[in-house]
């Protein structure tokens, strides 16, 4: 079983943005000895509470950092910019790191819709029809080229050289899951985001799956809220943190990840602890056997699983860092010098 992290830079309350980036450092080095398979930079747009707004830049940071993991974004919000910037700036990171970058595309805006029509500068962010041309445009970018008769055909991503970054399609419904079986790219659906339906979503994957100069047989893996702990009682606590945290976002409020006592302490309405329930519904928290044996189960249920991409989103960074070491430990990762 493969173990990789997906961090969306999580600022604190009462902390700042350079502490979470430093922290992003720090954990993507222990990550990198404890064993861990790749280590994705997540984007999100006009939010106080997370500092990862460009992970191209955080992936030349964390790919410095470490020697073993594979590094890269999780993802790049492919709707706000030109498929040929995207692609000529992996190659840049594939230059930089050859055989060790992923780029991870998402389709969510990431961002509320004032913030993603500035980033589209006039363009049309949430556009369905506009997002398969983009994908497509982008892998011919990066290897094999633009179909004949497209008006940039001729045009070629630079640097150019004899590998290429690993593409991904990153989604929490079935229309990302069709595309990367059409374009025959690797697939992570964010099962924290949606836990419906998500093996119907990946079954169709699998039919649908198209080989590719990329891949000959299909790929997934499956992205987790996890909380880990020798004492369930203690991550049930911590988890706390993220349902008041998306809460707020919810609601348009500012502010950092709330401490476990703050969460715990808010006096939610009737539909604001719904909403919270609902959020922790697709996080994992416990001991370090319950979480080990809840997501095996989880990967027996999408089709048999066979990486996990784990994300963890709380106040308390020694926490943070704990959980990751325990579940290295739990599903016996090598560990790496």
């Amino acid at each position: 079983m493969k173990l990789s992290i997906l961090d969306q830079s999580p600022i604190s309350a009462g902390k700042t943005a350079h502490e979470a980036v430093q922290a992003t450092l720090d954990l993507a080095e222990a990550a990198d000895g404890w064993g861990y398979t790749r280590y994705w930079l997540a984007e999100h747009h006009g939010s106080d509470g997370v500092a990862g707004s460009a992970p191209e830049i955080l992936v030349t940071r964390v790919a410095a950092a470490t020697s073993h993991m594979r590094v890269g974004s999780g993802g790049v919000m492919l709707s706000h910019y030109s498929p040929l910037k995207v692609a000529e700036n992996f190659r840049v990171l594939e230059t930089l790191y050859p055989g060790r970058i992923d780029l991870g595309i998402g389709r969510a805006p990431g961002s509320d819709r004032l913030t993603s029509q500035a980033l589209a500068n006039g363009g049309n962010p949430l556009s369905v029809e506009d997002f398969p041309r983009k994908v497509s445009d982008l892998l011919g970018y990066l290897g094999g080229g633009l179909e004949p008769g497209h008006p940039f055909e001729h045009i070629q991503a630079m640097p150019d050289g004899p590998t290429a970054p690993e593409t991904w399609l990153l989604g929490s419904s079935d229309q990302s899951a069709m595309l990367a079986a059409h374009f025959g790219c690797p697939f992570s659906f964010a099962h924290f985001i949606n836990n419906i339906g998500g093996p119907q979503i990946l079954n169709i994957y699998r039919e649908r799956f198209r080989p590719s100069s990329r891949l000959t047989v299909p790929e997934a893996s499956l992205g987790v809220f996890v909380f880990c702990s020798e004492d369930e009682e203690e991550a049930r606590r911590h988890a706390a943190s993220r349902g008041l945290f998306f809460l707020r976002n919810r609601k348009g409020e500012t502010g950092g990840v709330p401490s476990p006592e703050e969460a715990l302490a808010y006096p939610y309405t009737e539909m604001e602890r719904h909403f919270v329930n609902d959020t922790l519904s697709r996080t994992i928290a416990g001991t370090p056997d319950g979480v080990k044996a809840q997501m095996l189960a989880l990967g027996e249920e999408h089709g048999g699983i066979e990486e996990f991409v784990v994300v963890n989103q709380c106040y308390d960074f020694g926490f943070r860092m704990k959980t990751y070491e325990l579940m290295a430990e739990a599903f016996e990762l090598e560990p790496r010098g």
